[in-house]
């Protein structure tokens, strides 16, 4: 009964509008139907690609690499690297116990190593060790105890320790975050695409058990089951756009090599402005812009799926939202200008252009809601109504098609969620793609700020803030010229 009084609403709103205010804001309508066509052409495309990945590609490339591993004389041994720093420790057991059980299954045998912070945490995972309900005698198990300085510490740590283990190329790391489950078959389902020379790592499924608000558990639902179609998407270019800290699987002799090691532990970025931005987060992207550099492939696995245990970081939706997002755009944006700079040749045109895409959506998402708020102060209030009867519509339609890919239906927020997420998300890009040295982990009291240039005509904050100003203001501008709206 919601899907259909939305429905009724939507239709509704639309027959509201009197056909002069569709004739008098026809400008703001072409330069809406104009973005609107370029963007869900890019989304069909999308969509197109990931159904002929999930139906076709995917099935004959894994029929082919697990038939050639089956032939092969030696098996893969896992390493699996778990970080554990400030998580609740029902959700640290549940997470070492998937870990064990999927060590336990590795034909090869298997070595954990787990990088802590606190002593209590030792104390839990050798208990979880030693309770196992299956044999653990090809397991070996190290511990990396650190000081709290960080991921991308510990990491680099903890990759050190498996390098001096002596891995082969034949042998994967399993980087497994420390509020993620791995499913059991992990190594035997993953280990067989690395048969592949060209293979450098690969990432899987991710579902969501939120805690939290009901929005907050609809909302990480939609963002997974967005991550699954457009993942899908990308692996059939065999090159995705992250490899995911929660859950990514890379081959041995790669994740242990010194440079990615140093990429992992200190990454940066030379800003024109910022000066040199050290990374805090985003070491997924760190490890993916390696990989991608160098040349090597990077596969999704979409019938592999990981549990991912979120909680809520503030009280209110909108702002753990907000803090999230922060977090994820500030590492997604960081890492995009240095892969843009790639040439298109060497790591897929269809590639290149998708991290293009990452850049220009920020600013067409919000080309609609301005030229439609122009329309409404300049030529007639109605232009809201009737922009919000495309916009229900659009995005139920577009809720429809995402959640083919998770075969079941989706709750009636999704559609107000999926808006929500395209709307503040491009007005937090925007704010951070002027603002790169922001940075601060959600469960650790770090940040960073970078130290900027020397001898700034302003200082680094308020620069920030007046070419931010300057770009919303053009942006208006330029959409105001182009419907014809004065």
């Amino acid at each position: 009964m919601a899907h259909v009084f939305y429905l009724l609403v939507c239709v509704q709103l639309a027959l509201l509008v009197p056909a002069s205010v569709v004739d008098a804001a026809s400008g703001a309508i072409v330069v809406l139907g104009a973005v609107g066509a370029w963007r869900y052409s890019w989304a069909l495309m999308n969509f197109l690609r990931a159904a002929f990945f999930l139906k076709v590609a995917y099935p004959r490339r894994k029929r082919l690499v697990e038939a050639l591993y089956a032939a092969q004389p030696h098996r893969a041994h896992a390493f699996f690297l778990t970080t554990t720093y400030k998580i609740a420790p029902e959700i640290s057991a549940r997470v070492y116990r998937s870990v064990f059980q999927a060590a336990a299954k590795s034909e090869s045998g298997a070595t954990v190593v787990a990088s802590v912070v606190d002593p209590a945490d030792i104390r839990l995972i050798r208990h979880v060790f030693s309770s196992m309900p299956v044999s653990m005698s090809g397991v070996k198990l190290i511990f990396d105890r650190i000081e709290g300085t960080g991921k991308r510490d510990a990491l680099a740590v903890s990759l050190r320790t498996i390098a001096r283990q002596c891995p082969t190329r034949r042998d994967v790391v399993v980087f497994v975050d420390g509020d993620s489950c791995v499913p059991e078959d992990v190594v035997a389902r993953s280990a067989a695409f690395f048969v592949d020379e060209r293979l450098g790592a690969l990432t899987t499924d991710e579902a969501s058990e939120a805690t939290g608000g009901r929005l907050f558990r609809d909302w990480f639902d939609l963002r997974f089951a967005q991550r699954q179609m457009m993942m899908c998407s990308m692996g059939l270019s065999e090159r995705v756009l992250t490899l995911t800290g929660r859950m990514s699987v890379f081959r041995a002799n790669l994740a242990t090599h010194p440079e990615f090691i140093a990429a992992v532990q200190n990454d940066f970025i030379d800003h024109w402005r910022l000066g040199r931005v050290n990374f805090l987060t985003g070491d997924d992207k760190s490890t993916w812009f390696w990989l991608l550099k160098n040349g090597y492939k990077m596969a999704y696995l979409p019938d592999l799926q990981t549990v991912s245990i979120e909680t809520q970081p503030r009280e209110s939706f909108v702002g753990s939202a907000v803090v999230l997002m922060t977090r994820w755009f500030g590492n997604m944006l960081r890492t995009n200008g240095r892969a843009l700079a790639l040439s298109p040749s060497s790591i897929g045109f269809f590639t290149w252009w998708s991290i293009l895409d990452q850049r220009v959506s920020m600013w067409t998402t919000l080309v609609g809601p301005v030229s439609l708020l122009l329309a409404a102060v300049f030529v007639d209030p109605f232009a809201i109504v009737l922009y919000a009867s495309w916009v229900m519509f659009t995005r139920y339609l577009y809720c429809g098609l995402i959640c083919l890919f998770r075969g079941r239906y989706f709750p009636i927020t999704y559609p107000f969620l999926l808006y929500f997420g395209q709307i503040v998300g491009a007005f937090v890009k925007s704010f951070i793609l002027f603002r790169l040295d922001r940075q601060k982990w959600t469960r650790q009291n770090t940040s960073a700020v970078g130290g900027g240039v020397k001898n700034p005509i302003l200082p680094s904050g308020s620069l920030s803030m007046y070419l931010h100003g300057l770009a919303l203001c053009w942006l208006v501008f330029g959409v105001a010229w182009i419907a014809g709206i004065s």
